[in-house]
């Protein structure tokens, strides 16, 4: 199919920031992929390049066009499937994650599940800042929190998920541990920061009562992995999301404190532009992800 192939030419330029890179991975010659470009340029009525002789980037038609062409490529795919009488899974997923949940428990999880179903190939972008779905190249975001824009799809994969406050054995074994979050002001507490924003303001309760600590900020990182190593080396006290530190917690590398206090909520969600991005591979990939977060710490 001419047309299927068009759009693959263009996603692949999109990818590889390359025509001639695009040419190369799908085995045609350079003039080829830019006769295609043209070609759907044309009938889109809309240029979906700026080009120089070095370099090409996306026009705002064509960052509008690319979060249409994944979906329609997927859709294309199973509809190639289902005619050939093919029951495998196949495709590509763009996803962004957290810097900490991802490089300490997806990582695993998703070479498990890559294993599982070797049809499914995926592409991991990992960084602390929401995705835009309408510029970047990312068909789902695992996320704490619901997204702000009500437009996008939200699918809770661990919905009671909280914050808790953890420190090393190494920061226990020279500081007397708080008894209670009231005591976190005389104590170093390592924070995370978005943008110029400081999560210093940590939240707690415990039955009826509800508790706000203004902690002292001894280290700030804007990432949350950096922010667990700073614990792991006994720097002070962190407040993470209980996912982000479960194989620690398990190993006895860190260890929560005052857990007579509920921490802060972080459900984490599933999250993308358009429910035409549920495809089969995206409701494969929560199912798993859904059966690991329900196995017991």
């Amino acid at each position: 199919m001419k047309a299927l192939q068009d759009l693959d030419i263009f996603l692949r330029t999109v990818e590889s920031g390359s025509l001639s890179a695009a040419a190369r991975a799908l085995d045609i010659t350079p003039a080829a992929a830019s006769a295609a470009l043209k070609r759907l340029e044309a009938e889109l009525a809309a240029p979906l390049f700026v080009r120089s002789t070095r370099s090409m980037r996306l026009t705002g038609e064509g960052e509008t066009f690319l979060a249409h062409c994944r979906i329609a490529l997927d859709a294309l795919r199973e509809g190639q499937a289902a005619l050939s009488g093919r029951s495998e899974i196949a495709g590509t997923l763009q996803i962004t994650a957290p810097s900490d949940l991802g490089r300490n428990v997806l990582l695993e999880w998703l070479a498990e599940f890559a294993a599982r179903h070797p049809a499914i190939r995926y592409r991991l972008h990992l960084g602390d800042r929401m995705a835009d779905f309408y510029r970047q190249p990312v068909d789902i975001a695992i996320r704490y929190g619901e997204p702000q824009d009500s437009a996008l799809i939200a699918l809770p994969l661990a919905p009671e998920n909280r914050r808790v406050l953890v420190a090393s054995p190494a920061w226990l074994a020279a500081h007397s541990a708080p008894a209670s979050p009231r005591e976190l002001a005389g104590h170093d507490c390592l924070c995370f920061m978005t943008g110029e924003d400081v999560h210093d303001r940590w939240k707690f309760r415990q039955a009826a009562e509800r508790l706000t600590v203004r902690v002292r900020a001894a280290l700030v990182a804007n990432d949350g992995d950096v922010v667990r190593r700073w614990a792991l080396a006994g720097l002070g006290i962190a407040y993470k999301s209980r996912l982000d530190v479960l194989p620690d917690l398990a190993a006895g590398r860190l260890v929560a404190l005052c857990e007579d206090w509920e921490g802060e909520a972080t459900p984490l969600y599933l999250t993308c532009a358009d429910r035409r991005q549920l495809t089969p591979a995206v409701k494969l990939l929560r199912e798993f992800l859904l059966h690991k977060l329900a196995q017991p710490a």
